[in-house]
């Protein structure tokens, strides 16, 4: 294919607004270049999405795909953030029911370059492979992560959660980038449950037959771990960049912003705590308390975005300690409807960020240089979190390696110590000195350009006629 033709790239990203979002950012990024994306995902979450500049909306087709109905998934829920976190394998069974719609999809799209997919649907590479298109494993986790996958011609012998906590075999050099065990129990003991096919797993094989792998990553930040990626699955990888989040600004304002804003706007600059943890994970009761008391400990202001519950089904309410607001009400702010995560992170009054450790959170952040406390819940997050800490670019709330207990103590000095102490300014100066990596929109285009041509040079050779 000439250099200047055109590609149709289809997009598949899991049913989560975490991976939703980043696959939407590289869409438009690809966009911008004259490229065509099919966007694939269910009605109600590509309602959901973020309003497309009009000067790309005409490059993405967003494919809505019905989710079928399966036993004990909650009516309406079609992503993570509708329910709990007990209900998301009834999620990942919706969505392995997709697949016979979208193979329909596929074979009538004669004129598809390739399909960039997720962990979730690890049955998709051998449907594309069916049609004559290539497959792409894109991975919104970054390489550190995805190098604790066992690769196809490696034996895996890791069979309890100890086995987790340190690098596998594959990992040829010495790194404090591990599992701490109260962290891989979780994601241990749902990968034992009866009838789920285990993210592990799904990964693996996702891997395993694809073309060429993605990953949110660049180079510069994590070059070990891309190359080790590459080396222990014998195919390309090709980092697009962090991917950080951008929103187009329909030039209608928010009255939940200007509420925000206004709070914001009477605080001193680079003073307040901003909690959020993203859209899937959600603290227990006894850790709700902890965080709470502990803030009210720091006596620092805070912005705290807190999300009571998961979706309609998710029945375990969680409640703040019994006065808080009230003796607090001069510190800091409880939000607990959505906030326009972007603005607020941006706003020169913040000044560190309480986190999950989500990838996704974290770019955001380190695009505006705030400081990171992070507490881990699931999933990827605390591999993130060593990441960052084995950088110097963020600080784990000290907690009990068995069970993840914390205290408001720990809570309150962890806070105190990266926002104010001199023994905490190697994680503010850290963040500042990163910036430019998590920013710079030059550096992320080039990245799009190199993934670019990649796919060019290895896309689909026979093409037909357009989508119908």
């Amino acid at each position: 294919m000439a250099g200047s033709s055109k590609l149709h790239i289809a997009m598949f990203p899991w049913l989560a607004f975490g991976h939703m979002i980043p696959y939407l950012e590289l869409a438009k990024l690809v966009a911008q270049k004259g490229h065509k994306i099919s966007f694939i995902s269910t009605p109600r979450n590509t309602d959901r999405l973020p309003k497309l500049h009009p000067s790309i909306s005409p490059l993405i087709t967003f494919v809505r795909l019905s989710l079928p109905q399966v036993e004990n998934l909650p009516k309406g829920a079609e992503a993570t953030t509708d329910v709990p976190y007990d209900k998301v394998q009834y999620l990942k069974q919706a969505c392995d029911d997709l697949k016979e719609p979208l193979s329909k999809f596929l074979q009538t799209c004669d004129d598809l370059d390739c399909i960039l997919f997720d962990f979730a649907p690890y049955w998709l590479p051998d449907i594309a492979m069916s049609f004559g298109i290539p497959s792409v494993f894109f991975s919104i986790f970054t390489a550190a992560m995805l190098s604790y996958v066992k690769p196809a011609s490696g034996i895996d012998d890791r069979s309890k959660p100890e086995d987790f906590t340190v690098p596998p075999k594959w990992v040829p050099f010495p790194t404090n980038v591990v599992f701490r065990l109260f962290e891989v129990l979780r994601i241990f003991y749902q990968s034992l449950a009866g009838n789920v096919v285990s993210d592990l797993y799904r990964t693996q094989e996702g891997i395993k037959g694809c073309d060429m792998i993605a990953v949110r990553s660049c180079m510069e930040f994590e070059p070990e771990w891309l190359q080790l990626l590459e080396e222990i699955h014998g195919k390309p990888v090709i980092p697009v960049g962090v991917l950080a989040t951008t929103v187009y600004d329909t030039g209608v304002e928010d009255e939940a912003w200007r509420s925000i804003k206004d709070w914001l706007d009477k605080q001193k600059q680079g003073s307040v705590v901003y909690i959020a943890f993203g859209s899937e994970a959600k603290p227990s009761q006894v850790e709700l308390t902890e965080i709470a008391l502990g803030l009210e400990l720091s006596g620092l202001p805070f912005f705290w975005v807190l999300r009571k519950h998961r979706g309609s089904a998710d029945t375990e309410l969680i409640k703040l300690p019994e006065g808080f607001e009230e003796r607090t009400r001069a510190q800091g702010l409880v939000w607990t409807s959505w906030a326009p995560q972007l603005k607020i992170l941006a706003h020169d009054s913040v000044g560190g960020f309480l986190t999950h450790s989500g990838w996704s959170s974290v770019v955001e952040a380190l695009q505006h240089a705030r400081s990171l406390i992070l507490l881990t819940f699931l999933a990827d997050q605390g591999i993130n979190a060593r990441v960052l800490e084995d950088k110097k670019m963020g600080y784990s709330i000290p907690r009990n390696e068995k069970n993840g207990y914390f205290t408001r103590d720990s809570v309150a000095e962890s806070l105190r110590l990266v926002m104010e102490k001199e023994e905490g300014k190697i994680y503010r100066d850290k963040v500042k000195e990163m910036k430019p990596l998590f920013a710079d929109k030059d550096r992320q285009d080039k990245y799009v350009d190199k993934l670019v041509d990649h796919l060019r040079s290895h896309g689909r050779t026979k093409k037909i006629k357009n989508c119908m």
